[in-house]
């Protein structure tokens, strides 16, 4: 029955107008909306439950490269006892909608819950199938980042006008109380207000190393990572002052649009570069990190968006396939005396991560968390907790 309501929803023509007057049409087979944002792809064959539910997507149309899409369904959205997703990388779908070149109405595997179309449908996502993904693809890879909104048949509302720079995603994906996990599976929420020394020391009576994440539209599995790891996590909103609290560690999240949105975290962060503890950042937790070292950072033309990007570790021949989807970048060239590049995008020279040249304060613009991508590089949080001691 699922799937033929599922096959019935793909009969409204949907059309993606990008901003140059460029028109792409296809159907409708998710939430009919009319909807704004910017286009962006990604080159994943699978992984479309974690893409959809990751942060970073916040404010974007994702396109799907990958011509069929759909096949295998949607795994249960199952929450462990702490509040984080068995299989998803936060509570619900950011992106605004979804394009894909086939869409499978039928899907098959053992896990799956539902169709992708009506996942879509319950979240109040738009998706489109029927587009020539690949002629979208090559269309933003020549021009560069571009909007672009989606119209319905027969819906005459016309979608939000969007301008991704200009608004703060940061503070909209981020949490807005406090959230302490421990290792063996607890979790409990403060307000921002009522939380410190006696909270933390009650929540971890065994006395685990404390680390403060940075929640700037944190993936589920960076903590399910720390967690792993045998620490405790205490995760603080993006703009909250969580150098008042006794930790021993920082690490700074991923998340999405501008970083020179997020003015207050970068203070936050010099105040910590003042002292030894080490500090760790992921994508927007890297450009965050490089601010706050007085390093600057840039729009990319077309940003980079796949889950084969290769990095090299500066200094070595050592070459990683890292999961990705940011716009911006670090200017290296702008880098303090006291910092240092630590990775390097293969295809195009850009920066990929920094690190301190004394102190244990490291960065990568990519994913080493990956879900969905490569784990290539999950060492990273082995080395942030061995610097924790």
């Amino acid at each position: 029955m699922t799937q033929q309501i599922d096959a019935m929803q793909m009969n409204r023509k949907a059309t993606l107008i990008l901003d140059d007057g460029t028109r792409f049409e296809g159907r409708s087979f998710g939430y009919e909306r009319p909807v704004a944002g910017e286009v962006v792809f990604n080159t994943a064959m699978t992984g479309y439950p974690e893409s959809l539910t990751d942060p970073s997507y916040a404010g974007q149309l994702m396109v799907l490269t990958y011509p069929l899409v759909g096949n295998y369904g949607v795994p249960p959205r199952d929450f462990a006892p702490n509040g984080i997703s068995t299989f998803m990388e936060s509570e619900k779908i950011h992106a605004e909608a979804i394009i894909v070149s086939d869409y499978s109405p039928e899907y098959s595997h053992w896990n799956a819950q539902c169709s992708l179309g009506d996942w879509l449908q319950q979240e109040h996502i738009p998706g489109i199938t029927g587009i020539d993904t690949r002629a979208l693809t090559k269309k933003l890879r020549e021009h560069g980042v571009m909007m672009g909104r989606i119209l319905l048949e027969g819906i005459d509302e016309q979608p939000a006008e969007a301008h991704y720079g200009e608004v703060n995603y940061v503070d909209k994906v981020s949490c807005k109380e406090i959230i302490c996990y421990t290792p063996d599976g607890e979790s409990r929420r403060f307000p921002t207000d009522a939380f410190g020394e006696e909270e933390i020391a009650a929540m971890n009576s065994a006395g685990k190393k404390r680390v403060v994440l940075l929640d700037c539209g944190v993936k589920h599995n960076i903590i399910r990572c720390l967690l792993k790891r045998d620490l405790f996590v205490i995760r603080v909103p993006w703009n909250y002052d969580f150098n008042v609290l006794p930790f021993d560690g920082l690490f700074l999240s991923n998340g999405p649009g501008d970083p020179d949105t997020c003015e207050a975290a970068v203070l936050n962060i010099r105040q910590a570069l003042g002292g030894d503890k080490p500090i760790c950042g992921i994508c927007m937790g890297n450009q965050l990190l490089a601010k706050a070292g007085g390093a600057t950072i840039y729009k990319l033309k077309y940003g980079h968006r796949s889950h084969n990007q290769p990095v090299r570790m500066v200094g070595t021949e050592k070459c990683f396939i890292t999961s990705q989807n940011h716009g911006y970048a670090v200017d290296s060239a702008t880098l303090g005396e006291e910092w240092e590049p630590l990775f390097v995008n293969m295809n195009d020279d850009t920066n990929e991560g920094i690190r301190h040249k004394t102190k244990p304060f490291f960065s990568s613009q990519f994913h080493p968390e990956a879900c969905s991508g490569p784990l290539d590089t999950e060492f990273m949080f082995d080395k942030f907790a061995e610097l924790l001691g």
